[in-house]
């Protein structure tokens, strides 16, 4: 199985912090999406998803992102994305179109 980790804490009452690192994949994505899901709970008021740890992420861990921003949207908690600027994460984030929907912010 490909190696990824989720450290998710609680900064705050209802703001979540959540690390992943590692490679999110087809073999692994479903996983992830589901560890996330468990951690933000409808208590939560805002999540920080930090990827800078990502050293790889297919189109499954990308539709897993998008599904991420939908639920949270749905669930009017605000989403933010920490990425380095020059992450190839990044770039296949922004090429999606994912920083259309949810802030990107460099770390």
């Amino acid at each position: 199985m490909t190696d990824v980790n989720v450290d998710a804490r609680e900064a705050e009452p209802g703001r979540w912090e959540i690390a992943v690192a590692g490679e999110v994949d087809l073999e692994n994505a479903g996983a992830v999406e589901q560890r996330l899901q468990d951690v933000i709970t409808n208590r939560a008021r805002s999540v920080v998803l930090d990827l800078g740890g990502l050293t790889y992420l297919d189109s499954a861990g990308l539709r897993a992102l998008f599904t991420l921003a939908n639920r949270l949207e749905l669930l009017q908690v605000g989403l933010e994305i920490v990425l380095p600027a020059d992450s190839p994460v990044r770039k296949a984030v922004m090429l999606v179109g994912l920083g259309e929907i949810v802030p990107i912010r460099e770390s």
